[in-house]
């Protein structure tokens, strides 16, 4: 069956009916939207959903919440906290449910969070530098820049961004924090593209989108996000129950990979053991270990798809 998205091109969530048959199941069953967004892909799973069917959406973005509060009051199979992914045990705990049928993660930033300057995510629109997911907790990455060494930066934006010249960005950044020159979003684009090599600077994407992509991640602490929600959707898994995932970048992909591959093949003995001997017992299968891409039809109606990734797994026991 086909399913309908409520929105069209850049708002499109991605990956849609690919995502929602990998998790979704029995009509009948409970299931969770860790990262609702602005509910694209929660009410394609309301439509899979008998009446007899739940889904519970969590998000820690106040207006991705306000949406799924207004989502909730026209469906009554459907509940959402403002809690992020990593507290998805107590977000489940606080709404009575036990064992879920299947858990789905759309990974990093949404469209309309994007799209908003004032959230401070994105280089093409000025706006204050903030990239906070949950603009109510925590502080914004302008207050953070000043904080930290060029070392600890560096490795930020290497280890995040896969920037080869994380050094000399890191060093020009927090130049113009001391300089009080780092409050906007506008100011930090153009400090990162001249601190990038001039053979560096044109042709494929921006000069600034991986630095962008490394503070995004780091002031949202989102690869621990991701430790602690896939172990504890893995965990709160019925047997036969699936976890979905979708990454968008190299990073995202890698650790959730690793994550359910520690769950699939957990023994730990050294490689010439002749049996396994540490009684490790696999509590995960893989359904989708290659991941699924976009097709070319959905890029071209949706161009945030092309970098997207799903991976899925299923609970043996």
């Amino acid at each position: 069956m086909a399913l309908h998205s409520p929105d069209v091109g850049r708002h499109a969530p991605v990956l849609l009916e690919p995502f929602v048959d990998a998790y979704c199941a029995d009509p009948d069953g409970c299931y969770v939207d860790a990262t609702f967004g602005r509910g694209g892909h929660a009410r394609a799973v309301l439509e899979r959903l008998s009446p007899k069917g739940r889904l519970l959406g969590l998000d820690r973005d106040p207006e991705a919440v306000r949406e799924g509060e207004r989502l909730a009051a026209q469906d009554g199979r459907f509940c959402i906290r403002h809690a992020a992914f990593a507290d998805l045990d107590a977000a489940l705990d606080a709404a009575g449910w036990g064992q879920v049928h299947g858990v789905g993660f759309d990974l990093g930033v949404s469209s309309p969070q994007l799209d908003d300057a004032g959230r401070g995510f994105s280089f093409s629109n000025d706006g204050p530098l903030d990239m906070r997911m949950d603009s109510s907790s925590g502080k914004p990455v302008c207050e953070r820049l000043q904080r930290i060494s060029e070392r600890e930066l560096a490795d930020i934006i290497r280890r995040f961004g896969d920037e080869r010249f994380a050094g000399r960005i890191a060093r020009a950044i927090l130049k113009a924090v001391q300089e009080g020159a780092m409050t906007r979003t506008s100011q930090l684009e153009n400090v990162v593209f001249h601190a990038v090599p001039k053979q560096g600077r044109f042709g494929g994407a921006h000069p600034a989108t991986r630095t962008f992509q490394a503070l995004r991640i780091w002031v949202n602490d989102e690869m621990g996000q991701i430790d602690s929600g896939i172990k504890a959707a893995m965990r709160r898994l019925l047997p036969g129950g699936r976890l979905a995932v979708i990454s968008f970048h190299s990073g995202e992909d890698r650790r959730v990979r690793d994550l359910i591959e520690a769950e699939v093949h957990p023994c730990i003995c050294p490689p010439d053991f002749p049996i396994c001997a540490c009684g490790r017992v696999a509590s995960m299968r893989w359904v989708q270990k290659k991941p699924i891409r976009a097709t070319d039809d959905e890029v071209a109606v949706n161009p945030r798809s092309r970098s997207a990734l799903l991976r899925i797994a299923e609970r043996l026991s």
